[in-house]
C-alpha cells in the first residue's frame, strides 16, 4: 500500500481555528485559519480543512489540539455525573480542602462556586481498604447496586465516577463496582480512578475522577462527530489528539481519558517551541503565546519544557501530567473596560462570537485588537491575507467613546493605554514562573506565537530586559505547527510513600518494570511496536517534612547517591540551597514515548541583506520607543530573506500576523527566515 504523503495539524482557539499541512515528500507547509463555532466546534474544524484545500484521502495523519474538556468544565456543559465511593466519605469532592483562594483570602463574603457534581448525586457503598491496600471490609455487591439505581433511576445521572479510599494500593474494589453497575446499566460513563491515576491524595483523584466523568459524554460525541466529517471526507489515516503534557494518544485513548486533553492546544505550541529551541541553540527559551482569549507563557530550561503533575481547572484539582504554563485572560479578543475610572484588559473576551468591534459582527466593546487596529498596526485590508476586512472607523469610535472620552485621553493614548495594561499583566505573569523560581529572564530567549504573540513580544523583551525575541514562521498557526512534531505519549504512576535510605532497590526495580510492561502495552495499542517503545524513568522526590516536591529522571540502574546528587542539584537550581533532610519518594514515574518524524526547519539561501525588495509602504503607528504617532516601515514577510537587517520602527506584516518593532530594536532575519528581534545596541 502506497504510504500518504500528508500530514494535518488542527488547533482550536477561543477565536480562530488553525489548520498546518505539512508535506512530507517536500517538507514545506500550508496554513490557513477559520472562524471558531463554538456552538458545534466540530464544524469549524472542518471548515478551517476546506479552507486549507486538503485532499484527506493524501493524509496519512490528522493530529488535533482542542480545549473542548476545557470549555466544558468553565461553562457548565458537561454530562449529568454522579459520584460512588466508600460509605461515610461521600463528601469528599464537596468538601474538598476547605481551604479559600488566595486572591479571597479577606473576603468575609467568599462563596464557593456551585459544585460540578450536587450531593444529591452522590453514594456511598460498603467496602474498605486500609492504607496499605488490605481488605477492611468486603465490597457488598447489593450495596454498589443499589446506589447505581438510586444515581441512574432516580437522579437521572448519565456519568458516574467511581473513586474509593486508597484503591490506588489495590484497583479490584473500584473494578468489581464498575463490572455489577455495567451488567445493570450499560449505557451509562463509567470512570474509575485508579483507571486514570493511581496516586495517593483522596481528594485530589476524586476530583480528577469527576472531572473525566464530567467531561468524557460530551468529548466522545465530538470526536465521533468529528472522525464522521473525516470519514465523509475521504479521511482513512491516523486520528491522534494532544496531550496536555506534551506528545499525543489516539482518538480512542483520548475518548477513554478525556481529561488529558483540557489544555492541548498550547501544549502542541510548547513542543514545537522546544523542537524549535533545540534547532536553533537556545537552551532557554520563554515561550509567549498570545491568541484570541488568553495568554500563555511557559519555561523551557537547558531544552526541556517546565512540567507539573496536577494542573488546577477552576479551582478543581487535577491530577494529570502537564505543562507548567501561567495562563491569564489577555488576548486579541479580551475586552478593554473601566472599572471606577481604571483602564482594565480582561479577562471578559469577545471570542470567535461576536468578536471584537473591528470585524463587524455584532460585537459592541473595545478589545486589544481593535487598540491595535487603531494604533495602526493592523493593515485593515489585509487582514488574514485580505480574506476578512476589518473595519477601523468603529474600533476607532468605540474605543473613543467607551475609553476615551471618559478618561480625557486622545483615541490613540487610550489605545496606546490598553496595550500599558495588557503589559503591566502579562509582565506579571512572566515574572511568576522565571523572576519567582530563580531564573533571570535576562538569560532567556522570547519565542512569541499566537495571532497577537509578536505584537506584544517586542515590547515585552524591552520591559523586562530580555534580550532576544524570536518569531517563527507564521507565528498563529505555531501550535498547530509544534502538533506535527509531538511524538505519542502516555504517562504511568504508581505512589510509593517511602525514604530513598529506606526504600528496597530491588522492590522499586520490579514496579519499575511493572509500569514499564503498562506503558509498552499502550503504546503497542496505538500502533508502536515494542521494540520502537522509549521509556522514561522518574522518582517524584523531596526533602522529608517539605510539601512540595521536584521530579529527578533516573537510569536504568537506581543508584541511591546518584538520585541524591540529581534531586540536590534540582534543589539548588531551583530554590537557591539544599537541605541535609533525608530523601522521600512520593510517587514513581514512567513516560511511554513512540518517536514520530519532525518536520525539518528549512534553510533558506541567503539574500544581500538589504530588505528594500519586502518593504511595502509607510504607515503612521504608535511608537512606544517614542511615546508618539510616527511613520513606521511596513515589511512584508514573506519577501524578507536570510541576513537582511532592519532597525525600528518597523512592522512586519504576513496577513495572520504583524510584528510590531519600536524604535530602538533591530530585526535579524536569521537562516530559517525566522525574526530575531533584539536591542540596537545589542545587535
Amino acid at each position: 500500500m502506497t504510504r500518504r504523503p500528508i500530514r494535518l495539524a488542527v488547533d482550536i482557539g477561543g477565536t480562530f481555528v488553525d489548520a498546518m499541512e505539512l508535506d512530507t515528500r517536500t517538507n514545506r507547509v500550508r496554513f490557513r485559519k477559520a472562524a471558531t463555532t463554538p456552538a458545534r466546534p466540530a464544524d469549524g474544524v472542518l471548515n478551517a480543512i476546506t479552507a486549507l484545500g486538503t485532499d484527506l484521502s493524501e493524509v496519512e495523519l490528522f493530529i488535533h489540539g482542542t480545549t473542548l474538556g476545557l470549555n466544558a468544565v468553565l461553562e457548565r456543559r458537561g454530562g449529568r455525573t454522579g459520584i460512588i465511593t466508600n460509605e461515610g466519605f461521600r463528601d469528599i469532592f464537596l468538601i474538598g480542602r476547605g481551604n479559600v483562594p488566595s486572591d479571597h483570602m479577606y473576603d468575609f463574603q467568599y462563596q464557593r462556586p456551585e459544585s460540578l457534581v450536587q450531593r444529591r448525586f452522590t453514594a456511598g457503598v460498603r467496602g474498605r481498604l486500609d492504607y496499605r491496600g488490605r481488605v477492611v471490609e468486603p465490597l457488598d455487591p447489593d450495596s454498589v447496586r443499589e446506589a447505581a439505581r438510586t444515581l441512574v433511576v432516580d437522579q437521572q445521572v448519565t456519568s458516574i465516577a467511581i473513586c474509593f479510599l486508597h484503591s490506588f494500593l489495590d484497583p479490584s474494589h473500584e473494578r468489581e463496582a464498575a463490572r455489577l453497575i455495567h451488567e445493570e446499566f450499560p449505557e451509562v460513563s463509567l470512570s474509575l480512578s485508579t483507571d486514570i491515576v493511581r496516586e495517593y491524595r483522596e481528594y485530589e483523584r476524586t476530583s480528577t475522577t469527576v472531572l473525566e466523568a464530567y467531561i468524557r459524554p460530551i468529548f466522545e460525541r465530538y470526536v465521533d462527530e468529528l472522525e464522521s466529517g473525516l470519514a465523509e471526507r475521504g479521511f482513512a489515516g491516523r486520528f491522534l489528539i494532544m496531550r496536555s503534557g506534551g506528545g499525543s494518544m489516539t482518538s480512542a485513548v483520548a475518548k477513554t481519558a478525556p481529561t488529558h486533553t483540557v489544555l492541548s492546544g498550547p501544549a502542541g505550541g510548547i513542543v514545537g517551541a522546544a523542537y524549535v529551541a533545540s534547532e536553533l541553540g537556545r537552551d532557554n527559551v520563554l515561550t509567549f503565546d498570545i491568541g484570541g482569549t488568553s495568554l500563555d507563557a511557559c519555561v523551557i530550561e537547558r531544552g526541556n519544557p517546565v512540567a507539573a503533575y496536577e494542573a488546577q481547572l477552576e479551582h478543581f484539582p487535577l491530577l494529570i501530567p502537564t505543562y507548567d504554563i501561567r495562563t491569564i485572560g489577555a488576548g486579541g479578543g479580551s475586552i478593554a473596560w473601566l472599572d471606577h475610572g481604571l483602564l482594565k484588559v480582561g479577562p471578559q473576551s469577545a471570542g470567535a462570537d461576536p468578536g471584537p468591534v473591528c470585524y463587524g459582527r455584532g460585537g459592541t466593546k473595545p478589545t486589544v485588537t481593535d487598540a491595535a487596529v487603531v494604533l495602526g498596526y493592523m493593515d485593515p485590508d489585509r487582514f488574514l491575507a485580505g480574506t476578512m476586512g476589518l473595519r477601523d472607523a468603529e474600533a476607532r469610535a468605540a474605543i473613543t467613546e467607551q475609553l476615551a472620552e471618559p478618561l480625557g485621553l486622545t483615541v490613540e493614548n487610550a489605545a496606546a493605554g490598553v496595550f500599558d495594561v495588557l503589559l503591566a499583566r502579562t509582565v506579571g505573569a512572566v515574572r511568576q514562573i522565571t523572576v519567582e523560581r530563580g531564573h533571570d529572564p535576562r538569560q532567556f530567549a522570547l519565542l512569541a506565537f499566537g495571532g497577537a504573540g509578536p505584537l506584544l513580544a517586542p515590547l515585552l523583551a524591552r520591559e523586562m530586559g530580555i534580550g532576544e525575541v524570536v518569531v517563527p514562521f507564521a507565528p498563529s498557526g505555531f501550535s498547530a505547527w509544534g502538533m506535527l512534531s509531538a511524538d505519542i505519549v502516555n504517562d504511568f504512576s504508581r505512589t510509593v510513600m517511602a525514604t530513598l535510605d529506606d526504600a528496597d532497590l530491588s522492590e522499586l526495580e520490579q514496579l519499575f518494570k511493572a509500569v514499564e510492561a503498562e506503558a509498552v502495552a499502550s503504546l503497542a495499542a496505538q500502533g508502536v511496536p515494542a521494540g520502537e517503545a522509549v521509556l522514561e524513568r522518574q522518582f517524584e522526590l523531596r526533602y522529608l517534612g517539605q510539601e512540595h516536591s521536584l521530579m529527578v529522571t533516573v537510569g536504568r540502574e537506581l543508584d541511591r547517591d546518584a538520585i541524591r546528587a540529581a534531586f540536590d542539584e534540582t534543589h539548588r537550581t531551583r530554590y537557591g540551597h539544599t537541605m541535609g533532610n533525608p530523601l522521600q519518594i512520593l510517587n514513581l514515574r514512567v513516560r511511554g514515548i513512540g518517536r514520530t518524524d519532525r518536520p525539518e526547519l528549512e534553510t533558506l539561501a541567503r539574500g544581500d541583506g538589504d530588505p528594500a525588495q519586502a518593504l511595502l509602504t509607510h504607515r503612521d503607528a504608535y511608537d512606544f520607543g517614542q511615546q508618539a504617532v510616527v511613520p513606521f516601515a511596513v515589511y512584508d514577510r514573506a519577501r524578507l530573506e536570510p541576513g537582511d537587517t532592519f532597525d525600528g520602527p518597523a512592522l512586519i506584516d504576513e496577513g495572520t500576523s504583524t510584528t510590531v518593532v519600536p524604535s530602538g530594536q533591530r530585526v535579524t532575519v536569521d537562516d530559517h527566515g525566522y525574526l530575531l528581534v533584539t536591542l540596537e545596541e545589542a545587535a
